[in-house]
């Protein structure tokens, strides 16, 4: 039995079937993405979406799906579904599913009749091209298959709709056709591996509607165009692969391609196999070998504060220790060409947030632990160098260090930390001043580069970074644990959040802590009590005001409970290594009950992925972006760590 396997049953069944998402990309940013069943549901759905930098810095969907359509004795049964306005679902060949098996590469057999014809899909890795391999696997008479291509040339961000400008014209290449439907776009190259006949019969199919816009409160509707259609007769045994690329291949190669791209896929057998290949969606490169990880999909770039964070999980813990120091290579660039006052040249989005060079250590420190000291002072030393002392000497445009060790930011009416949503302009969760997270993570970047410098040698800088420590740690304790055992989210002059929020839990997850054994124990059972959910912690205790669990409704809606309640693995994440670090194997069976939550989501929402975030409330439903990094990460980060507690 396949470990991502749905029967007929749930299949055919739409309200099962419409919410579970598939996820394909390739290393450029390009992705393939739809429903199970093939049915688009968002505007970020296509068959290909690629990146097209000619034009803007977004994706854009070219090819939004194919419809198959099996034809014998004279009768059409098209494959295909779509939903249309008022409810509507056409041409509904989700009906003709038998099984759909996400193993090793997305699988999908048909029974139409005395027909089975299984259809195998994979992305290419290093090019934009989506191959589909159709195999006839019974048959008792002659069978033709028919392939309708909805083509869309819009940004995924927008919507295409009937209009004369789309250029209708194409070209005949290698067993197929290219055709661009607007200037500045590539051309799109569809071909397939064995002979067929185009037949050009130019229509737009209107009205198509996207569910999950409407859940969102954006519009939801838009036209797509089909050229017409190819046709071809197939025999039983036989398979044909079909090919949609930006670039014309030789379409005598595309079934040994094929092959090729199944044989470098791992397989989906279990919960651990299934975030290594989400890991490994999240991996970018450029044209120009810059390396990066993407904060998610479908709609996230490079964020710096993203990428440290969910680096040592995305490689370090599934071994791929290279991976890390070529994403580290280019990342460290982008931070110098910051901290110079440089523009940056690298792709990646706000490297001006405070805590970025915070984490850039932290994610420096898991490379010390996994692959070694004498490694991270020789590729690293000299950036943790010049970051401690660019912090040090209150030079990043945001934070200042004060004369008690604590760093001080000034928001400035701007969110400046991972709680970033923002209403009318204004930040939902206004943090300013002295902030937890900020301080726990200076403080462990404090005493961890002292350890580095005294393994350097260098006994008089690691004394003077260990007496700022102890100032920092005294400050710190003074500063934000608070009578009831817990630790004030932000303290800004006589403005104390009295908030509950789990940004106080990495005082208690990083390897140096301000906090004693006490006062740890005290701050991880407040975390316990209020903001432990199956999904990670909630970002706002039910107890405090503003309470808001339900990630739901239009976008201003959304904003207000984007950090008022939700639900966030990458924080569980933090929680549960504190639960190691605290209580050992006490507390492995406790982890282990813990991570079956997040392996229930390898079968909802996006197959084999984590989504961006949590409804705080029972039932804990999955919301935001369809896969997310850090999530992802922290995940197989404490899969990691739970070995390593075993024995």
């Amino acid at each position: 039995m396949s470990y991502l396997k749905f029967e007929k049953a749930l299949m055919t069944n739409l309200q099962d079937s419409l919410p579970k998402e598939l996820l394909r990309t390739n290393r450029s940013g390009a992705y393939s993405c739809s429903t199970v069943v093939d049915c688009n549901t968002r505007k970020y759905h296509g068959l290909l979406v690629v990146p097209v930098p000619e034009l803007d810095d977004e994706n854009h969907v070219l090819l939004s799906s194919l419809d198959p359509t099996v034809i014998q004795h004279g009768a059409s049964f098209n494959l295909g579904l779509h939903k249309y306005q008022g409810n509507n679902f056409s041409p509904q060949g989700h009906k003709y599913i038998r099984e759909f098996d996400c193993g090793t590469v997305p699988t999908t057999l048909y029974r139409v009749g005395g027909v089975l014809l299984k259809k195998e899909v994979v992305f290419q890795h290093y090019e934009d091209r989506i191959l589909i391999r159709y195999t006839l696997l019974e048959a008792h008479s002659k069978t033709t298959l028919q392939f309708r291509p909805f083509l869309a040339f819009r940004s995924v961000r927008q919507f295409t709709h009937e209009n004369g400008a789309a250029d209708r014209s194409y070209e005949v290449v290698d067993n197929g056709i290219s055709t661009c439907m607007y200037a500045g776009y590539p051309s799109l190259f569809m071909q397939f591996s064995k002979k067929n006949e185009f037949h050009f019969e130019p229509y737009w199919y209107r009205g198509l509607e996207y569910p999950k816009e409407q859940e969102r409160g954006y519009a939801s509707n838009e036209d797509l165009y089909v050229p017409g259609y190819f046709e071809m007769n197939i025999s039983k045994g036989e398979s044909v692969v079909f090919a949609a690329s930006t670039t014309e291949c030789r379409t005598s190669s595309l079934k040994k391609l094929f092959e090729k791209e199944v044989e470098s896929r791992s397989p989906r057998d279990n919960f651990f196999h299934c975030l290594v290949n989400a890991a490994h969606q999240f991996h970018n490169r450029t044209k120009n070998d810059e390396r990066y990880i993407l904060a998610g999909y479908p709609w996230f770039k490079c964020r710096a504060r993203d990428q440290f964070i969910a680096l040592p999980g995305l490689t370090l813990s599934i071994e791929e220790q290279d991976y890390f120091e070529l994403v580290m290579k280019t990342a460290e660039k982008g931070l110098r060409e910051f901290m110079e006052g440089k523009p940056l040249s690298v792709k990646i989005y706000e490297m001006e947030k405070p805590d970025v060079p915070l984490w850039c250590i932290w994610a420096i420190q898991q490379y010390a632990k996994e692959v070694g000291k004498e490694r991270c002072r020789e590729l690293y030393m000299n950036l943790i160098r010049d970051v401690v002392a660019y912090l040090a000497a209150s030079k990043h445009p945001n934070l200042t260090l004060d004369e008690n060790g604590l760093l001080y930011a000034d928001a400035k009416g701007e969110a400046i930390t991972w709680m970033n949503s923002t209403n009318n302009g204004h930040p939902v969760v206004p943090r300013s001043g002295y902030i937890v997270e900020f301080n726990a993570l200076w403080y462990n970047a404090l005493r961890f580069t002292a350890a580095m410098e005294l393994e350097s040698g260098n006994e008089e800088r690691a004394k003077e970074l260990e007496e700022l420590a102890e100032k920092c740690k005294v400050s710190f304790v003074d500063t934000f644990l608070n009578e009831y055992g817990y630790l004030y989210d932000y303290v800004d002059g006589r403005m104390i959040d009295w908030s509950v929020r789990p940004n106080m839990v990495f005082a208690v997850a990083l390897d140096y802590s301000p906090l004693d054994q006490k006062q740890k124990r005290s701050v991880l059972d407040v975390c316990t009590r209020e903001l432990l959910t199956p999904k990670g912690l909630r970002s706002l205790s039910p107890k405090s005001g503003g309470y808001n669990p339900m990630y739901t409704g239009p976008q201003s809606q959304r904003d207000l409970a984007y950090h008022q309640g939700t639900a966030w693995p990458w924080l569980g994440g933090f929680y549960l290594e504190a639960c190691l670090k605290l209580y050992k194997q006490t507390r492995l069976s406790f982890v282990e009950r813990q991570l079956v939550g997040y392996e229930d989501e390898m079968f909802n929402h996006c197959l084999s992925t984590l989504p961006e975030l949590f409804d705080g409330n029972p039932p804990f439903s999955g919301r935001g972006a369809i896969s997310f990094a850090m999530n992802v990460a922290e995940v197989l980060r404490t899969l990691e760590l739970l070995e390593k507690y075993k024995f």
